[in-house]
C-alpha cells in the first residue's frame, strides 16, 4: 500500500526532554549526571523510566512528588513541556509532508496536559492524541487501532514515527503499519544499535529523513 498518512510520537521524537529530566534532576537533589545516567541505565537495561526514582530515591512516589511540585511552584512548567522543548527540525518536516500531500498525525504516550501543550504550538499537523485522551497507551494494540481510526486509513497506509523498537516499531509494525526508528534520545540511540531495529522498515537520524523515507517507501511498493 501507499503511504498517506505519517503518525508521530511525542516525546523524543517531537519533544526534547533535556530541560524536563534535568528539572527532575534538580527536584530530587542530585547532580543532572548522575539523573541522566541512571535514566540512560534504565534504557539499557528495557526498564522503565519510573525505576530511576527508585534507585535514585528507593520509596519515592512519584505521584505524590508531581502533586508537591505542583504545589511548590504552580507557575513553572517542572515536568510538563512547551514549544521551547520542540527539536528545530519539527515545523519545516511537518509542513514538508502536508505540502506534499501526506497527513501528519501526532499521537503518543502523554497526559492531558501535553495535549493542550501540543495545541497551543500551532504545529503543521491534522490532528494530535495523546494516551490519557484516549485511555489506552502504548504498547497496547488497541493504541494502534485508535491511531488507524482517527487517521481515517488502513493500517498498511500509515508510518509510525518513533524512537523505541519496544512501544513504537514492534506494536506498530503488529498492527500492519510501517515503522521509522528515529535515533534520537537515549532509547533512540540504543535501540536502533539492536538487531531488533531491523523490523523496522527504516531508521532514521532526524525528521528530515521522514518524507524521503515515504517518498523511497511508496516508490519500492508500485508495481
Amino acid at each position: 500500500m501507499v503511504v498517506r498518512a505519517v503518525v508521530f510520537d511525542v516525546g523524543e521524537t517531537l519533544i526534547d526532554e533535556t530541560r524536563i529530566w534535568s528539572r527532575w534532576a534538580d527536584r530530587l537533589g542530585v547532580t543532572r549526571l548522575t539523573f541522566m545516567g541512571v535514566l540512560g541505565g534504565m534504557a539499557a537495561l528495557d526498564r522503565s523510566h519510573r525505576d530511576s526514582f527508585q534507585i535514585l530515591r528507593p520509596g519515592f512516589d512519584l505521584e505524590a512528588e508531581i502533586a508537591a511540585w505542583a504545589r511548590d511552584e504552580p507557575e513553572s512548567l517542572r515536568n510538563h513541556f512547551d514549544a521551547d522543548d520542540l527539536y528545530p527540525d519539527v515545523r519545516e518536516a511537518l509542513d514538508g509532508l502536508r505540502q506534499a500531500g501526506v497527513q501528519v498525525v501526532i499521537a503518543g504516550n502523554q497526559p492531558t496536559r501535553a495535549y493542550d501543550a501540543l495545541v497551543a504550538m500551532d504545529l503543521p499537523a491534522d490532528s494530535i492524541h495523546t494516551s490519557d485522551g484516549w485511555g489506552v497507551a502504548k504498547p497496547a494494540p488497541e493504541f494502534f487501532a485508535k491511531v488507524a481510526a482517527v487517521a481515517g486509513r488502513e493500517p498498511g497506509e500509515i508510518l509510525y514515527v518513533g524512537d523505541r523498537f519496544d512501544n513504537d516499531v514492534l506494536p506498530a509494525a503488529r498492527a500492519g503499519m510501517r515503522t521509522a526508528l528515529l535515533r534520537r534520545g537515549p532509547w533512540g540511540h540504543l535501540h536502533a544499535d539492536r538487531p531488533e531495529a531491523a523490523a523496522a522498515d527504516v531508521i532514521i537520524d532526524d525528521l528530515y529523513g521522514v518524507l524521503p523515507a515515504v517518498r523511497a517507501l511508496n516508490e519500492a511498493g508500485r508495481p
